[in-house]
């Protein structure tokens, strides 16, 4: 039994890290055709408008603290912000360095043994903005996808 905070802390920083940063199997058969070239800018402010309108209301911040319903309360300002920040990283091809973190809180599932780390669910707090790029991204690639192409099994 661990009994002192540095060991407590290290204790679940290893317990998450291995949670966190687990590899899953790939099956590198499948292959994606590669686009060349610059990314297309997102030019209709609507797409980015659908995005913030999707996010859950009533969600805990990342680290900035900024929430969905702060960007949907400045109107077409924050629409206009979110659209620059997506080009910019279109165009940069790297996101932002602090959405490089993130805070992870520990929930207790309710049963087991609350001593031990897997008792525990981890949720991490993610920064809005990042949501809302990562809806407009992915509401991108499904536009470019042929679905009579794709397979689904189980």
């Amino acid at each position: 039994m661990i009994v002192d905070e540095k060991g407590i802390k290290d204790s679940w920083k290893e317990y998450m890290e291995k949670l966190m940063n687990e590899e899953n199997e790939w099956d590198h058969s499948i292959s994606a055709g590669v686009k060349e070239g610059p990314a297309d800018c997102i030019r209709i402010i609507d797409v980015v408008a659908a995005a913030l309108k999707k996010m859950k209301r009533h969600k805990a911040p990342g680290l900035s603290g900024l929430v969905a319903e702060m960007i949907q309360a400045t109107g077409d300002i924050g629409t206009q912000w979110i659209l620059d920040l997506c080009n910019g990283i279109m165009k940069e091809g790297c996101t932002p360095e602090v959405w490089k973190s993130s805070v992870v809180l520990s929930i207790y599932k309710g049963k087991a043994d609350p001593m031990e780390c897997g008792s525990y669910i981890g949720i991490k707090l993610l920064e809005h903005a990042m949501k809302v790029m990562e809806t407009i991204f992915e509401h991108r690639i499904w536009q470019q996808i042929d679905i009579d192409d794709m397979q689904f099994g189980f």
